[in-house]
């Protein structure tokens, strides 16, 4: 199937974000066509994406690009690529847990596994990271149920549950759960802590910002004196974290945290790295918790911590993400025992995309 007929895609809800679902051999096998080709079918560069599936917002301008696993103990392989909205990239840096809630689904709608009975479980190798997650989710009578009474903030309405477990996070981009071997570190000044369980993230106090962490994404992203302080801080913080030059990535993440005030373990305003998420992302929740943890870090005391066997709450501008976090020290090295949350996906259109004809 060429351009001229267009190239079959699943658009997809996953968590708070939205993306478009290919199969790997419906687009080209060389990575510079492939993201040339998916340039044009989210419409980027444009700030609106006003001729391409893309939302005009770094949520809902991904990629999701799977295949049946050769050989292992995955099922499938999952690939995000984060696309530019204004500006024309894409980039494999990072992951994405949000659009991850959708793989398992997509990849039973597309026969790349089987359906196990009322509940199916689909073993995903996160390709960005090299890590894995089991999703597992609803399929009576052999198709995916979408519905259901779990609730997300960020999403309206309700969802079919949709659980994540996630193996071999810790340090999977950079090597290390904390890859500064320290539980914190000061940059340009600021207090910070690097931490990586799937998503690299510097940690920051709100108030050592001069901000409250209770703003709107918006009034955060018309600061323009906070913009160009928390950039130097990234570059610093990457440069410890050994991720060498990162201006044209998305990571490393930068979060804010302040005390919870909606009964939650911590209040976080996380950028992505500019524009301010609207809720936290999957693996952002998971490292946030992670670095929250150990005595020393960065806003470790200002979190309430759960009590064993309730989930770690983390609150953000629409609500809260609730996961489940454990940490363990064995002398300076921390090892992750167990991160998981819950998700819902939603099936929005399956068809052919039309690409752009290139400028």
């Amino acid at each position: 199937m060429g351009e001229a007929d267009g190239i079959r895609c699943l658009l997809m809800r996953g968590g708070t974000s939205k993306g478009a679902y290919f199969l790997a051999e419906d687009l080209p096998a060389d990575a510079a066509e492939r993201d040339a080709l998916l340039l044009r079918i989210m419409g980027t560069p444009d700030p609106r994406q006003i001729d391409g599936l893309g939302g005009a917002h770094p949520l809902t301008s991904k990629v999701a690009v799977i295949s049946r696993s050769e050989g292992g103990d995955t099922d499938v392989d999952y690939l995000f690529l984060q696309l530019g909205v204004d500006e024309a990239f894409v980039t494999d840096r990072q992951n994405c847990g949000n659009i991850l809630a959708g793989v398992g689904p997509f990849a039973l709608e597309r026969g790349l596994v089987p359906a196990q009975g009322e509940r199916t479980s689909v073993r995903i190798r996160m390709v960005n990271t090299k890590s894995i997650a089991t999703a597992t989710f609803a399929t009576p009578g052999g198709a995916v149920d979408y519905d259901g009474d779990l609730a997300i903030d960020g999403v309206p309405g309700t969802a079919g549950a949709i659980s994540l477990d996630f193996e071999g996070t810790a340090g999977s981009s950079t090597g290390a759960l904390f890859p500064t071997g320290r539980v914190a570190d000061e940059v340009e000044g600021v207090r910070v802590t690097c931490v990586d369980n799937g998503m690299p993230t510097v940690l920051m106090r709100a108030a050592d910002l001069g901000v409250a962490g209770t703003e709107t994404p918006a009034e955060l992203e018309a600061d323009a004196g906070l913009t160009e302080r928390l950039a130097a801080i990234r570059r610093g913080a990457a440069s410890l974290m050994g991720m060498g030059d990162v201006s044209a990535t998305t990571v490393p993440k930068l979060v804010l945290v302040s005390a919870a005030s909606h009964g939650g373990a911590v209040s976080t305003r996380s950028f992505l790295p500019v524009r301010v998420h609207t809720s936290i992302g999957v693996l952002g929740a998971l490292t946030v918790a992670a670095g929250l943890i150990p005595e020393g870090g960065v806003g470790h005391d200002l979190v309430t911590l759960p009590a064993p066997g309730e989930p770690f709450v983390i609150e953000h501008p629409t609500g809260h993400f609730d996961v489940d976090v454990s940490v363990q020290a064995s002398g300076d090295e921390w090892t992750v025992t167990r991160s998981a949350a819950l998700r819902t996906a939603r099936k929005l259109f399956d068809g052919v995309v039309f690409p752009r004809p290139r400028l």
